[in-house]
């Protein structure tokens, strides 16, 4: 078992599909998985989950935290609400602790300022672009990026966005999460072999 679990961000609104390749597959790990919401009161998602957070987050500590995972959500356009969670981000990341942020969460962290100086994509350019953020000429047109522990990705990339994930966390490498990317992304039947190998060693 990791000895510090993962976060995921949980708010209303959330898009309660951008993460769920990653945190299945990090369960499997051993990673705990500790949801972290506005405070202990239930959440509700885009597909209507209703989720009690485990913890509130300004109880959230870096240094009790493996990664920070931050889902898109409404929210994240649609009013400042969300603003704590990109300053939590900035937290981690001054703390040397991940951070993997996918659809709007990448607007949010754009306007906190922290994509300004990182590589970095989302959904299109306009639209981080409309954030007035000063990191434009960093995006790059990629299912997914990461640099200096921050992961960014767009919506239609759960599948990329947990890869990078996994690589940066080391839960699977090389041959083995090609093989994982090849089999979720592109139906590969012959990557299925080659995951079920090197998992069952």
């Amino acid at each position: 078992m990791n000895a510090n679990p993962v976060h995921l961000a949980v708010y209303d609104t959330y898009a309660d599909w951008e993460t769920g390749h990653a945190t299945a597959y990090l369960a499997r790990a051993g990673y705990g998985i500790r949801t972290v919401g506005p405070s202990r009161e239930p959440v509700n998602s885009l597909g209507g989950l209703r989720v009690q957070p485990a913890c509130a987050l300004d109880e959230l500590r870096p240094s009790d935290s493996s990664l920070l995972i931050l889902p898109g959500a409404d929210l994240w356009d649609s009013s400042d609400d969300l603003a704590p969670f990109a300053r939590k981000a900035r937290e981690f990341l001054d703390a040397g602790v991940p951070v993997a942020a996918i659809c709007g969460a990448t607007a949010g962290l754009a306007r906190e300022g922290l994509l300004d100086d990182r590589a970095h994509t989302s959904a299109v350019s306009f639209y981080l672009a409309a954030t007035g953020y000063g990191g434009g000429e960093r995006y790059v047109d990629a299912d997914a990026v990461t640099d200096r522990g921050l992961i960014t990705a767009g919506p239609t990339e759960p599948v990329a966005f947990a890869r990078e994930i996994f690589r940066l966390l080391k839960v699977y490498e090389g041959e083995v999460l090609d093989a994982w990317y090849r089999l979720f992304h592109d139906s590969d039947p012959q990557a299925y072999a080659v995951l079920q190998k090197a998992t069952a060693r």
